[in-house]
């Protein structure tokens, strides 16, 4: 297995942690108050927008050459440490 393809695997790995996190706080909004409810929305719409974000990354990886992973792997480690670390601290306002 190649870098690269580590490297998704372990990106697929965080979404589906994501996907699972989003999920149990979709569970939770649809319990609560209208007020609370309406946070918890815009809270999962900034969620979903990091996964989107994610998976777009995701994607490019995928698609990406070998010499171009080789080029753009550095680059791609910080932006998805970008994306982990916005979506982390999304998910610490929920508790």
């Amino acid at each position: 297995m190649s870098d690269r393809d580590a490297y998704v695997e372990k990106m697929k790995a965080n979404i589906d942690e994501w996907n699972a996190e989003i999920d149990k706080l979709q569970a939770r909004a649809k319990e609560s108050q209208a007020d609370a409810k309406i946070e918890y929305e815009k809270q999962l719409e900034e969620l979903r927008k990091q996964r989107d974000e994610g998976q777009s990354k995701m994607q490019e990886a995928q698609k990406a050459s070998d010499d171009a992973w080789d080029d753009m792997n550095k680059g791609f480690q910080s932006a998805w440490d970008n994306i982990s670390n916005s979506f982390q601290s999304a998910m610490k306002r929920f508790k």
